[in-house]
């Protein structure tokens, strides 16, 4: 009789429910930690709300980039020299094209309120916009008109207002110059 209950418990505990062995539950506990935090991180990711005009005073990060009030905006459809970047002149010698673009386009937003009308988001998060100083003057268009971007995208007007720069010889177009975005695939290739 003993016996027969002996063989009982043995079967009645091997029907108890299964558990991971000691050195395996720290293991199973981490990895569920880690599925419920990237399943909360993904259903919980912040959204991004785009307002459809942003209104202030501007500052200049480059050429084509400006900030109102902690925001990040890339002037749409325009595309100018980095930084770094220079160019060569009528007579060949090398000017400083990427730091004069922004300096030019500082210039033109220094001491007035711009408006600019949102888009989109670009890949590094800055919002796109077209951006009009209190006069009515896009400034994305002017730029480009005054030669110191380049159209980029398929604006007709950004088009023409390069056509309109490259046939006058203004800003870049005074000399020889690489597109911009051309500047930094290669940049980036020699890093």
């Amino acid at each position: 009789m003993q016996a027969a209950m002996s063989n009982w418990k043995r079967r009645n505990h091997r029907r108890k429910t299964w558990r991971p062995p000691p050195h395996r539950r720290g293991q199973l506990v981490a990895l569920g930690i880690i599925a419920l935090l990237a399943a909360y991180a993904y259903f919980k990711k912040p959204s991004r709300t785009l307002p459809p005009v942003i209104t202030g005073f501007a500052t200049v990060i480059d050429g084509d980039t400006i900030s109102i009030g902690g925001t990040r905006i890339r002037l749409e459809g325009t595309d100018a020299p980095e930084w770094e970047q220079t160019c060569d002149d009528a007579k060949g010698a090398s000017w400083p094209c990427g730091t004069k673009a922004a300096r030019e386009l500082g210039a033109l937003i220094k001491g007035v309120t711009l408006t600019c009308k949102t888009s989109d988001f670009d890949q590094y998060d800055r919002v796109l916009a077209e951006c009009s100083l209190p006069d009515g003057t896009n400034a994305n268009v002017w730029l480009v008109r005054q030669g110191w971007a380049v159209a980029f995208g398929r604006s007709r007007l950004h088009t023409s207002a390069e056509a309109e720069a490259k046939a006058a010889k203004r800003g870049l177009w005074q000399g020889n110059f690489t597109r911009p975005s051309d500047w930094r695939e290669r940049e980036r290739q020699t890093q």
